[in-house]
């Protein structure tokens, strides 16, 4: 036994120095299991021993090269899923007069005023310039990545300016020429709009027409061959010295400014080539990123005069934020929308589920992927 014991040692060195030849992990194995019949049980023991450590290198080294292969396969993304197409808005609920039927043209031009053949007159001393116009009509059945770079601005957008508002009366005259003022002169600082028309029915050009005015904010809408998001460039802006309440049905706007905002719309209409359909209200227009919802800012949301400017009633025209982007609506927007415009919402939130149906995705999960593509096509904007 002792003589056995001795030997050990060399035994093992032996058994590991010819297990190191065999390159073969499997002849190894063999090896090493035809020892283990007949060897001395404490001997057995220790060859075992050796045994499990050599089948775990084996073991390492025919399934690492897989576990390899496998982690590799695992940390390829898949590709992403093509992006959704945009859907076009209906065209039977799009009005396609692309421009005003009137000609109008410049009668006279000064430094300080401008008249028109259709009895307009634009105030001129107080004009400011601002950062070019410039941007992209974006095309349908893209992701926003092409379309069609411009200068000239394709629509109106129409404000209130929802300051206070002094009674409407003769003896009021000297506060309500103040107020107004005051007013042009805080519209020019921020530049807000392109026009303003005052309470008197006087035109005011704020920011030149051939400049971007900072009017409509986050915002979207659409027409029959384009949809535009961010209306600041696109869009001209144009204001009235009023104030908007929740529900309204009928303006409180003077006769002044009706006329007032008349000629004026139809004068751009014609010199811009501006389609009806694309003179819609800020509430129609703006949304609100930081919660997906629409009518972050809700002037002229139930109560514009749209056929006593010679237009159509656009609040009937499905929103394009819904239905192109997915935005939802609270109850706050449904107060203060009224019965006018929420026809138009919810006709978009119908066009939605339609559209949801035929990609064969829920509700949810459409909008969601409605949703991702705007808040992209925002980020692209601004890089």
């Amino acid at each position: 036994m002792k003589r056995e014991a001795d030997g050990l040692p060399a035994t093992r060195a032996r058994v590991e120095w010819t297990a190191r030849q065999i390159h073969d992990p499997v002849w190894r194995l063999r090896y090493l299991q035809s020892l283990v019949r007949g060897t001395p049980t404490h001997a057995r023991w220790r060859t075992r021993k050796i045994i499990g450590l050599l089948t775990l290198m084996a073991l390492v080294l025919v399934v690492a090269p897989l576990s390899i292969r496998s982690m590799g396969a695992v940390v390829v993304p898949p590709p992403e899923p093509a992006p959704l197409p945009v859907p076009r808005l209906e065209p039977a609920r799009i009005e396609t007069v692309s421009a005003s039927s009137a000609q109008v043209w410049q009668v006279e031009k000064t430094e300080d005023f401008e008249t028109y053949s259709n009895g307009l007159r634009i105030e001129n001393q107080f004009a400011v310039g601002h950062r070019p116009r410039a941007y992209v009509a974006l095309s349908y059945g893209s992701d926003g990545t092409g379309g069609e770079h411009q200068t000239d601005p394709v629509g109106i957008v129409y404000h209130t300016t929802e300051s206070l508002q002094a009674p409407f009366e003769p003896s009021q005259n000297k506060v309500l020429k103040q107020a107004a003022e005051s007013l042009i002169e805080y519209v020019r600082r921020r530049r807000c709009y392109n026009f303003l028309v005052d309470r008197f029915g006087r035109v005011y050009r704020i920011v030149h027409e051939s400049d971007a005015a900072d009017h409509a904010g986050h915002s979207v809408w659409a027409d029959e061959s384009h949809y535009y998001v961010g209306l600041n460039d696109s869009f001209i802006g144009v204001s009235f010295e009023a104030e908007t309440e929740a529900g309204e049905t009928l303006s409180g706007v003077s006769l002044a400014q009706i006329h007032a905002a008349a000629v004026l719309t139809e004068m751009l209409r014609s010199r811009y080539k501006i389609p009806a359909g694309n003179c819609v209200t800020h509430a129609q227009v703006s949304v609100n990123p930081a919660n997906m919802r629409i009518g972050y800012h809700v002037d002229w949301a139930s109560s514009f005069p749209f056929d006593k400017l010679g237009l159509p009633d656009n609040y009937a025209t499905p929103s394009p934020a819904v239905s192109l982007f997915g935005f939802a609506f609270d109850e706050h927007f449904a107060r203060r929308a009224g019965v006018r415009l929420a026809s138009g919402v919810l006709e978009a939130e119908r066009a939605l589920v339609s559209h949801a149906q035929a990609a064969h995705l829920s509700l949810p999960a459409y909008r969601k992927e409605l949703q991702g593509r705007y808040l992209r096509l925002t980020a692209r904007q601004r890089r």
